[in-house]
């Protein structure tokens, strides 16, 4: 076996080990001498290149393509969505996002329209990282990965396996033509969080307020939206 390949569990293993369970409101961000400045070029680099682009996708594409490419990408990766179920226990959803995804590739014409919803079967939103939170995984360190934004030790590892769940994996695709894949679906994505620059653009400190919203995601997806209270609600001094 080749050395790279006998390494890698030992350093999985050795992030997750440090996993612990925090609060979004005292999150464990010891790396955040580092994270601030890799949140800066991230936000320099959507400046100038990926708001731009964005803003001119939604500007000159009509929205029923817009919704026809976001119905696509969800429906490309959802595989990832039915593996996750079934690894956290949720046989019954397993099916039924399966269900989902195989009315969508067929009657949807490949993902562009959405006929599953419209018959009540829901869209879900799980991942590696959920999967090892729902296991007692906690998310470790607070970390601001260049160009993808933030993470934590937990979804970073979640994120790397979750792309043995992605069809992507499995095609013929060169590498440019998979860029090529993943520059669409950051475009398709950042066209639908252009409403939320002026929240962000709001805040004293938006590293802080980024950083607390994304963990609390997380953590409400972690939990399906009840979360226990101690991770929740910050603590209150005495009176």
């Amino acid at each position: 076996m080749h050395k790279g390949m006998r390494l890698a569990p030992v350093i999985v293993a050795t992030m997750l080990a440090g996993c612990a369970h925090h609060s979004p409101y005292e999150p464990a961000d010891p790396l955040e001498a580092v994270n601030r400045p890799i949140y800066a070029f991230n936000q320099t680099a959507d400046k100038y290149v990926l708001r731009p682009v964005a803003k001119t996708y939604v500007d000159y594409v009509p929205s029923p393509i817009r919704i026809g490419v976001s119905n696509f990408f969800d429906n490309l990766f959802y595989p990832t969505v039915i593996v996750n179920d079934a690894l956290q226990a949720k046989f019954k959803q397993s099916g039924l996002d399966l269900t989902r995804f195989l009315m969508n590739s067929t009657f949807g014409l490949a993902g562009l329209l959405d006929p599953a919803t419209m018959v009540g079967l829901a869209k879900n939103d799980e991942d590696l990282g959920q999967t090892f939170g729902r296991w007692g995984v906690g998310e470790g360190w607070y970390l601001m990965i260049p160009l993808l934004g933030p993470s934590t030790n937990r979804d970073l590892v979640g994120r790397v396996g979750d792309n043995w769940s992605s069809p992507l994996q499995y095609s013929d695709f060169t590498f440019g033509e998979r860029v090529a894949v993943a520059g669409a679906q950051a475009i398709d994505t950042r066209a639908q969080l252009l409403d939320l620059d002026s929240v962000l653009d709001q805040q004293l400190d938006p590293y802080v307020f980024l950083r607390t919203a994304y963990l609390q995601r997380r953590l409400n997806l972690v939990y399906d939206g009840n979360p226990p209270a101690k991770y929740v609600e910050p603590d209150l001094p005495d009176e």
